[in-house]
């Protein structure tokens, strides 16, 4: 059993609440039901009385909760002692990236990183960004590096975090290059076929909230594929298959050589700000070494630090 599990069943207990369990594990409520079924379907058993409100423990759960809480402050202790000796060692790093980031700016971090610094070992967690806040506040990662929409705020513990604007991408809608006339074609007779993100991500929130109220304005978006996955939209939309809203650090290779196009001169696109964040605490020198390099070393689509 994870530790994370652990505290994820403690914290519906102490709480009678999916949704509560799910503000106090920093989790929107459908990523943290996911995990509570996840842990049920690998345990076998149902944890929880469902039909009762507030929800109680199933009666087993009940009589082992004492056991839950003793290991749950076990591991945690042993956690702490590890990363302690492993923080005094003052060569290891643990990244949180949000999935959108990992594939296209954070290996541009890392690259300039130990090429100035070749002896730092550096963990990379690819996560959802509530996943990456609570690798973060659980101390079970040094920095995170996290998009933000135009109306977006961190809201997430902002007393303890401090924060960086590191840099600017833009989330643009891109299509098959050979495949223009098809999709000119729909569009005129008014529907537009997009690749759709779950509405539980960020990216696909960016969507809800910025991308289509405009895009509606012009035509009919028909979802013909949903994933979570960026690489997965990028690879739909050169297939032809949808317009895909993608960071267009993400898409530079396939716009440069030709094999997607940029629509953003007819469809709606957004910039995003992509910031770094890291407990407002005692820091250890590797730490520092990144932050440093994120202040002050050009990582925007432009090449420019943003103003």
């Amino acid at each position: 059993m994870r530790l994370e599990w652990l505290e994820d069943i403690l914290a519906v207990a102490d709480t009678g609440s999916f949704t509560e369990a799910a503000d106090r594990r920093h989790l929107t409520p459908s990523a943290f039901s996911r995990r509570i079924q996840q842990i049920e379907d690998h345990l076998g058993v149902e944890l929880f009385d469902r039909t009762r409100k507030p929800i109680q423990l199933k009666p087993t759960t009940d009589e082992n909760k004492s056991e839950i809480a003793r290991l749950v402050g076990s591991l945690r202790q042993l956690s702490t002692d590890l990363q302690r000796s492993s923080r005094l060692s003052g060569n290891r790093l643990v990244i949180a990236s949000q999935h959108a980031l990992t594939a296209a700016f954070t290996p541009r971090v890392l690259r300039v990183l130990q090429s100035r610094h070749a002896e730092l070992y550096v963990r990379l967690r690819s996560a959802n960004l509530d996943d990456c806040f609570s690798l973060l506040l659980a101390r079970q990662a040094d920095l995170a590096l996290l998009y933000q929409a135009p109306d977006q705020e961190l809201d997430e513990s902002a007393e303890f975090l401090q924060t960086l604007t590191v840099g600017t991408d833009r989330l643009v809608p891109v299509f098959s290059a050979t495949d223009d006339s098809l999709l000119n074609e729909r569009f005129a007779a008014g529907q537009l076929p997009i690749i759709a993100y779950p509405n539980d991500v960020f990216l696909g929130q960016v969507m809800d909230r910025t991308i289509l109220p405009r895009v509606r304005s012009l035509a009919d978006a028909v979802p013909r594929v949903e994933t979570a996955l960026t690489l997965a939209a990028l690879e739909f939309a050169a297939s032809a298959i949808g317009v895909a809203w993608v960071p267009l650090s993400l898409a530079r290779k396939e716009l440069e050589t030709g094999s997607l196009h940029d629509l953003s001169a007819t469809l709606p696109s957004c910039e995003l700000t992509i910031t770094a964040a890291r407990l407002n605490d005692e820091t250890t020198k590797s730490e520092d070494l990144i932050w440093s390099l994120l202040e002050t070393f050009p990582l925007d689509q432009t090449g420019d630090r943003p103003a």
